[in-house]
């Protein structure tokens, strides 16, 4: 026999392509309280991805890649008058609804944001419902969409629990193309095999960077990034479905595969992995608790490790607004993922470098007693010298008992703490502020202020009367999973 040859004898699937498309197909969603959480994520999704349109470096990246293109049966993209194919809706959708950087979050070992898979949920939906219509079928209806958005953060969310593709360099968004190339293909009627395919294409794309999240290069990227995972998924759906086959062993084959490729580089936190532990590492199966236990942005358009930072800031805000010019030094203590992602000095190049730095969204609120999507803008900055004035007198310091506690199930923690010192001596009383309003922990507070968020983001793109019909609906848990999915889109069309 020769040795220079290589086995060639196909595996089955590995375990966690087959645990993905098994709870696709076989999971029941029965959670009320999931259910629930998800309408609230759909309603300040599509809020976020509405007020985003107000800007015109999002609106540009919108509409066919050739202008004038008609799709018959094609996704509407809400606000906008586009009707798209099904591929580039789910851009569009996924880029409007990240762009601000407010819609949810999940963090664990690592980050990311679950509803960025609702631009291909809203435009498969919608795409299919019509194309059943035209064959006098009946179309989706939203409790369809609302269970496939459970599914989509659980895949997202419970890999992230224990598995730390940042610490390896890579960018959370591969994981919006893996959990929506599941629930997608499922939409469309993929069986077990057809399912399997498409998560192992989605494997085998490998990841983006994240080196337009990070100094010195933080920019525009990670505002589009989750559009283009959505729309890649939405592509890989479509050709799983047309027969394409999958690739079984994407993440476990010797060399070439995800684990060895990609999830074994070593960095300065991290010394590099045995070979028997560069695989991902699983505390739970997959049900319904990441879309419980979700994490909304309410008060600020924010990178969400900075949230209660911002709060904090509020708070003191009527105690040192007017002598902003007397502050000898800010100290902030916070935990480690904040300081690992967004703690950063020096110029700060553009409203994406801003709403990813620690310093800067603490300045803010310091000064003016908010913090908006427009005071990360070029105009707002240039004309405010004191928010660098404040970033350069801050102190950040990791305190071990927020960082132990960010990563506790039972807690969840996302802590910060700042404590404000003049030159003459005095202080402030330090502000501790240990979960953000959208966090499960705060929900009785929060919903109310997010469904006053969606209202105002609605308001920011439709007459009075067709705002007061959509949160009509979407405040009705009953009737709005009953609406058929293309007369919910239909509300959102701009003419």
């Amino acid at each position: 026999m020769n040795s220079n040859a290589d086995v060639n004898n196909r595996p089955d699937y590995d375990h966690v392509i087959q645990d993905i498309a098994d709870y696709v197909l076989n999971y029941n969603v029965t959670s009320e309280e999931a259910l629930d959480t998800a309408r609230n994520c759909l309603m300040d999704t599509l809020g976020c991805g509405l007020l985003a349109l107000r800007f015109p470096e999002c609106t540009k990246h919108l509409g066919p890649i050739v202008q004038g293109t008609v799709v018959p049966n094609g996704a509407r993209v809400p606000g906008t008058s586009l009707t798209l194919d099904p591929v580039k809706a789910a851009w569009d959708i996924g880029c409007m609804i990240r762009w601000l950087d407010y819609n949810d979050t999940w963090l664990a070992a690592e980050w990311g944001h679950p509803s960025d898979n609702l631009g291909a949920i809203l435009a498969v939906a919608d795409h299919l419902s019509q194309v059943r219509l035209s064959r006098g079928e009946p179309p989706l209806i939203m409790r369809e969409v609302l269970e496939t958005m459970v599914m989509a953060h659980e895949i997202q969310g419970v890999i992230a629990i224990e598995n730390a593709f940042n610490r390896v360099g890579l960018c959370h968004v591969l994981l919006v193309r893996v959990a929506s190339s599941a629930v997608i293909t499922k939409m469309m009627g993929g069986n077990r095999e057809q399912i399997m395919a498409a998560v192992s294409q989605a494997w085998v794309d490998g990841s983006a960077l994240r080196t337009y999240r990070h100094a010195p290069n933080a920019g525009s990227r990670k505002s589009w990034a989750a559009g283009d995972a959505t729309s890649r998924a939405v592509r890989l759906a479509d050709m799983s479905m047309r027969g394409e086959m999958g690739i079984p062993s994407a993440l476990t084959a010797e060399q070439w595969g995800f684990y060895d490729v990609s999830f074994s580089k070593t960095n300065k936190d991290q010394a590099l992995k045995p070979e028997a532990q560069r695989q991902f590492s699983f505390s739970q199966d997959y049900g319904s608790y990441v879309m419980e236990n979700i994490l909304f942005k309410i008060s600020f358009p924010a990178e969400f490790h900075a949230q209660t930072a911002a709060e904090a800031a509020v708070i003191l805000y009527p105690q040192v607004s007017a002598c902003l010019k007397d502050i000898e030094k800010i100290v902030v203590r916070t935990h480690e993922s904040a300081i690992r992602i967004i703690s950063k000095t020096g110029t700060l190049a553009n409203a994406a470098d801003r709403d990813h730095c620690l310093q800067y969204m603490i300045a803010v609120p310091l000064a003016f007693g908010n913090l908006t999507a427009d005071h990360y803008e070029d105009n707002f900055h240039n004309a405010h010298p004191i928010i660098d004035e404040l970033r350069d007198k801050m102190e950040i310091v990791e305190d071990k008992r927020f960082t132990i506690e960010y990563l506790e199930a039972d807690k969840r923690s996302i802590a910060n703490a700042i404590q404000v010192f003049f030159k003459d001596g005095s202080s402030t009383e330090e502000v501790v502020v240990e979960y953000p309003v959208g966090h499960r922990l705060r929900r009785k507070e929060g919903i109310p202020l997010l469904e006053q968020k969606f209202k105002s983001n609605l308001a920011s793109r439709f007459p009075s009367q067709q705002c007061q019909k959509i949160s009509t609906l979407c405040k009705d848990q009953g009737t709005l999973e009953v609406t058929p999915v293309n007369l919910f889109m239909d509300l959102f069309v701009i003419s």
